[in-house]
């Protein structure tokens, strides 16, 4: 049976539906979930690669830096060689500072990823019906979808900006890995007491923001976010037009259906990012914790001139591969989740 999100022109019911509210909610929250435990490692080696403090380009990668922890490097192999890349630096990550570390942010990740997707998913759902409804004769296209997405970005940034600094100063923190006789049940002990000094150090971060930064700690980034803004406004925007292209397939059974959709939604990922993605890295500069008590990133554009400046233009694009490699087969799960929870909720 055909969704009425499927068609472009499609006329939604007047009011405002608690059901169907309570279902974007769900459906955002749940979706965002799965997709950010699935994609954790990745979404560490895009932070570090984004980040100026791990980047040590006299060391070879794959060997233990000055500060003790797996050190990242830029080589000019190409976009293909960074996706090979990340996978070394996955395994040098688990291999010198431990699997966990592959983990770092979780905590703050799904405690920001399920009330920001719940409420992302909450406010473009219904908002795009209210604004049809109110301002466009109840008809829907990509002007209402583009209103709707751009709204919930703004919502959903000004919510949850404190998680996403929270999680950001947790991943760039690395502990070295033990080695030696001791290092079997060191990591026995690290194992049974694995989640218990998670949340501690989620805690101790934020303690440690708010004594040396202050509240307004929590907002560094913000408003790289805004400007991220467009990211989320044309992925949905894409989202809509490609999954009613792809709708023909529903016709030819539920697998065509589905498999229509998770392209659409992995596709406009992939379009978005590509687009928008030198937003990511400002943003991860401004989040990054005082270095000797210097801050050296103070504002969106201070920092864009500065990275050009020092690293050049190509150090916009740092963390691509690990950030395609996370953020596509996420956004395929969560929109497959959320869709799924429409239909069947």
């Amino acid at each position: 049976m055909s969704s009425p999100a499927l068609a472009e022109t499609s006329k939604p019911a007047s009011g405002w539906l608690p059901a169907k509210s309570w279902q974007h909610f769900v459906a955002g929250g749940l979706g965002g979930m799965c997709g950010a435990i699935v994609t954790s490692p990745f979404d560490v080696v895009k932070t570090r690669l984004q980040s100026s403090l791990f980047q040590e380009k006299h060391v070879p990668l794959g060997v233990v830096g000055s500060n003790g922890v797996a050190t990242l490097q830029h080589r000019s192999g190409g976009l293909l060689w960074n996706f090979v890349e990340t996978w070394y630096i996955i395994r040098d990550i688990s291999r010198y500072e431990s699997y966990r570390a592959l983990f770092k942010g979780l905590v703050p990740t799904l405690v920001g990823v399920v009330p920001a997707r719940s409420i992302n998913f909450f406010t473009y759902g219904n908002g795009k019906q209210i604004i049809a409804n109110h301002f466009n004769h109840g008809v829907e296209n990509s002007y209402v979808h583009l209103t709707a997405a751009a709204l919930a970005g703004i919502v959903t940034g000004t919510v949850t900006n404190p998680i996403w600094v929270v999680k950001t100063r947790m991943q760039l923190t690395a502990e070295r890995h033990n080695t030696g006789a001791s290092a079997s049940t060191t990591r026995s002990a690290k194992t049974s007491s694995g989640s218990r000094r998670v949340i501690g150090g989620t805690t101790a971060m934020i303690r440690q923001i708010v004594r040396d930064e202050g509240i307004k700690g929590f907002y560094k980034g913000l408003s790289a976010s805004y400007l991220g803004v467009t990211e989320g406004t044309i992925q949905w925007v894409l989202y809509e037009r490609l999954k009613r292209i792809s709708a023909s397939a529903e016709g030819r059974g539920g697998i065509a259906e589905w498999s229509g959709m998770l392209g659409s939604a992995g596709m406009a990922k992939c379009v978005a990012s590509l687009i928008t993605y030198p937003h990511e890295v400002l943003r991860t500069r401004l989040r990054q914790p005082l270095v000797n008590g210097v801050v050296k990133y103070t504002g969106l554009w201070q920092t864009l001139r500065t990275v050009i400046a020092e690293e050049g233009a190509r150090s916009l694009y740092g963390g691509l591969s690990a950030h395609l490699m996370r953020v596509v087969p996420n956004a395929a799960v969560m929109y497959s989740i959320y869709e799924g929870v429409l239909r069947w909720g």
